[in-house]
């Protein structure tokens, strides 16, 4: 996440920054109003992506052992309870479809 923040931190056109500069502004006055406009927009980006990865991650590393529901999914397939394991999996994926409802909402607020 930090490399990628890094790249679109280094993307950004350097007018703006220049012009602020030119008034006599101070560093952090740089970094609010000419640097940070233009990152904004790829940093909530790359969370948002992150956030979609970690709740599609968190059930896999359950199912290695890792706690939380993918371990309890793994529970209830081993002792062929059919009814817990579909009700697992819909909660599973009422979380995805959640999390993709927001992440569109996001970027669509972005775009």
């Amino acid at each position: 996440m930090g490399k990628l923040l890094y790249e679109s931190i280094e993307e950004i056109h350097p007018t703006p920054v220049e012009a602020i500069s030119a008034t006599g502004a101070s560093r952090m006055q740089v970094m609010n109003y000419g640097v940070l406009p233009q990152v904004m927009p790829a940093f909530v980006g790359i969370s948002v992506y992150r956030w979609d990865i970690n709740i599609r991650e968190s059930t896999v590393l359950g199912l290695v052992g890792a706690g939380g529901i993918g371990l309890q999914l793994n529970a209830s397939i081993n002792s062929l309870a059919w009814d817990q394991v579909s009700v697992i999996f819909v909660m599973i994926f009422a979380t995805v479809l959640v999390s993709e409802w927001i992440s569109a909402r996001v970027r669509h607020a972005i775009i």
